[in-house]
């Protein structure tokens, strides 16, 4: 029987989507903290704005602190949507790799929103402490080699 059809399937990637869908929203709030709990305490987050990898929970907090507040200074809201997810797994150490596409939209008072970037992210989750957390993240941009 295809994966894709099967109750057990069907109910990963439905928590699969609940895990992104409440780290996306922590990430849009500022939550930096509750954001990084949601990585491995070594996790790792590579996006295309940083010449280098960020690793562990306190790098990972003090980049959205600091970008947060940077956003609220400019009278920015930026939303990351993400949206179909394809869901490979559980390997044989447990882990989900997942594949999926970001839209980040951002918005200024007074302003209509705009599009700021399409981007592609490549995540390895575990369960620890019977949570999903981001082991590794990978991000790249549709407009950037």
């Amino acid at each position: 029987m295809n994966e894709t059809f099967s109750p057990g399937y069907a109910s990963l990637c439905a928590d699969i989507q609940r895990f992104h869908a409440r780290q996306m929203q922590l990430l849009d709030s500022g939550d930096a903290e509750a954001w990084a709990a949601t990585f491995t305490e070594d996790g790792l987050f590579a996006p295309p704005s940083l010449p280098e990898p960020v690793r562990g929970r306190a790098a990972l907090a003090e980049g959205v602190r600091s970008a947060h507040a940077d956003l609220a200074a400019g009278g920015e809201v930026r939303r990351h949507l993400l949206t179909t997810a394809a869901v490979e797994g559980p390997g044989a150490d447990g882990s989900v790799r997942v594949r999926s596409y970001v839209q980040v939209v951002a918005t200024r008072r007074d302003e209509a929103p705009r599009l700021l970037m399409m981007c592609v992210c490549d995540d390895v989750l575990v369960v620890e402490d019977g949570e999903w957390q981001v082991r590794e993240r990978y991000v790249t941009r549709d407009d950037r080699p």
